[in-house]
C-alpha cells in the first residue's frame, strides 16, 4: 500500500481501496467478537436479575432474569447497531442531502418554512439545501468525515482533526454572501444568509454543535431546532413566498 515499505511484508488485512472498505472489513470480521461479548453480557444480566429477583421474593425468578439478560442482549446490539449506521453516509451507502432534506421538510415546512434543495448560482458556488422562513435564510450543506475524525475548535479556529477548517468555513461563508447578494439584488430585500454543515459522521463536540469562523457544524437532526431558535421575524410571509420563487427561479438546480 502507498507508504508502505517494501522490505515489510504487507499484512493481508491492509490490502484494499479505501479507509471506508477497511472499516467494513475489520466491521465483519469483529462479529464473532462481539456476539462472545454481548453473550458475556447477557450472562452478567441473567445472573443480576436472578439475585435481584430472590432478594425481594419475586415469583419466577428465572422470567425476570431471562427478561433482564435479553433487555441487556438488545441494549449491547442496539448500540453497536447505531454506531455502524452512523457511519453509513461516509461509507456510501445513504446520501447525506436525502436525510437532511428530509428531516428539515417534517420539521419546518408547517411552519412556514421553504426548502430547496441542490441549488447553485449558474457556474458558480452550489449548496445541498436553502431553507428561507420567518426566522431569516439559511445555507445547509451535508459533510462527512471518518469516525476518528475530531471535529473542534481551538482559539477560534476550526479543525478536522489535525487539519486546519479554513478552507471548507471560508467556502461555505463566500458562498452564503454569492447568494445573499443575489436574492437581495433580484427581491430588494435585505438577506442575510447563516451558512451551516450538517455533519453525518465524526466526533463532535458533546451536544453535537460547534460554530467557529462564521460556520456552524451540527448533527443534521439538530439544524430545525437552531432554525427555530431564531426567534426574531425578520421575514413575512410575503418576503418568504418572494424570496423562495426567485430563488427557484435564479438558481440553477443541480
Amino acid at each position: 500500500m502507498p507508504g508502505g515499505s517494501i522490505y515489510v511484508q504487507q499484512d493481508p488485512k491492509f490490502t484494499g481501496s479505501s479507509p471506508q472498505w477497511y472499516y467494513e472489513k475489520f466491521w465483519r470480521e469483529d462479529t464473532r467478537n462481539r456476539r462472545r461479548n454481548r453473550a458475556i453480557k447477557a450472562a452478567v444480566g441473567f445472573a443480576a436479575g436472578l439475585a435481584l429477583a430472590i432478594r425481594f421474593d419475586l415469583p419466577f425468578p428465572a422470567l425476570y432474569a431471562l427478561g433482564l439478560a435479553g433487555i441487556v442482549a438488545g441494549a449491547d446490539w442496539y448500540w453497536y447497531w447505531a454506531q455502524f449506521r452512523a457511519t453509513a453516509v461516509w461509507r456510501g451507502r445513504r446520501r447525506g442531502e436525502a436525510i437532511t432534506g428530509k428531516t428539515l421538510r417534517r420539521a419546518l415546512t408547517k411552519q412556514g418554512y421553504r426548502v430547496l434543495d441542490g441549488r447553485a448560482i449558474r457556474g458558480q458556488a452550489s449548496i445541498d439545501h436553502l431553507v428561507i422562513g420567518p426566522g431569516g435564510v439559511w445555507i445547509i450543506d451535508n459533510e462527512s468525515w471518518s469516525p476518528d475524525t475530531e471535529i473542534a475548535s481551538y482559539g477560534g479556529r476550526l479543525f478536522f482533526g489535525e487539519k486546519f477548517g479554513t478552507k471548507v468555513a471560508k467556502g461555505l461563508v463566500e458562498t452564503g454572501n454569492a447568494f445573499a447578494e443575489l436574492l437581495t439584488k433580484e427581491t430588494g430585500i435585505p438577506v442575510t444568509i447563516t451558512p451551516m454543515v450538517a455533519v453525518h459522521c465524526g466526533m463532535m463536540p458533546r451536544g453535537g454543535l460547534l460554530t467557529a469562523e462564521g460556520l456552524t457544524l451540527l448533527k443534521p437532526h439538530l439544524a430545525p431546532r437552531m432554525i427555530r431558535a431564531t426567534s426574531s421575524a425578520a421575514l413575512s410571509t410575503t418576503q418568504v413566498e418572494l424570496l423562495a420563487r426567485i430563488a427557484a427561479r435564479e438558481l440553477h438546480r443541480m
